[in-house]
């Protein structure tokens, strides 16, 4: 029941063409080709309505808490300078990296709520998204976010040795919203986000996490109890 639960989900609509597409090429194999060649067609199919599911989460309500911008594992935790076209300085901040392969849910959610100072996309190579040089050389979409009492929050989606197409639906001075949908990569990637200063993470490398719902960090630490979650 819970693995029916999770296909039969909402699709995000940047995945209509390419099922369309997908069970053309099928149709077009039984028809003119050998039916095995037909029946992986429909296998194949069958992954890309599943990579592009696009279920709703229970994302926390409680002010201060960042979480995560994807699903995925948790590759790399280390300092870094964030992407040089936000022009943010080169102070290092704390970077957590989420590998998506291509059975996550690449649907992106906002960490947290606030306003965007700046998005840039930059052009790059399409390398291996696990490898560390890869937020540096590939395909990206980089994002600063400012939240209502003045925390700096950057995310990026990268693009890796499959996806070819970065889709991010956010402008500059736009409002947002923790758990907010605002784009998605295709096919396997990998997000970036990097923590205001003195914040600490509250996951660790390899830990598997759920895009809007996993907390990464709290930035008031010193709060404790119950968190209220609500669907968006």
């Amino acid at each position: 029941m819970d693995t029916l639960k999770s296909v039969l989900v909402p699709i995000n609509p940047e995945g209509h063409r390419f099922i369309a597409i997908f069970a053309a090429v099928t149709l077009a194999l039984f028809l003119f080709t050998w039916s095995f060649l037909g029946w992986i067609g429909v296998v194949l199919t069958l992954w890309c309505v599943y990579f592009f599911r696009d279920p709703d989460r229970n994302v926390p309500t409680r002010e201060g808490l960042i979480v995560s911008p994807a699903d995925g594992v948790v590759q790399l935790i280390e300092r870094a300078v964030p992407p040089e076209e936000l022009g943010m300085g080169s102070d290092a901040l704390l970077r957590v990296s989420v590998f998506l392969n291509v059975f996550n849910v690449h649907v992106n959610r906002i960490p947290m709520g606030g306003s965007i100072v700046r998005q840039v996309y930059r052009p790059g190579k399409f390398l291996n998204a696990a490898l560390d040089k890869a937020s540096e050389e590939n395909e990206r979409h980089a994002v600063h976010l400012r939240t209502d009492d003045g925390k700096d929050v950057v995310f990026v989606q990268i693009a890796g040795l499959v996806a070819r197409r970065i889709v991010c639906y956010l402008t500059d001075g736009q409002q947002v919203r923790t758990g907010e949908r605002f784009g998605l990569i295709r096919f396997g990637s990998r997000t970036d986000i990097y923590l205001p200063e003195g914040v600490e993470p509250l996951v660790g490398l390899g830990q598997n996490m759920v895009g809007g719902e996993t907390i990464i960090a709290d930035l008031n630490a010193e709060n404790s109890g119950p968190m209220p979650v609500e669907v968006r």
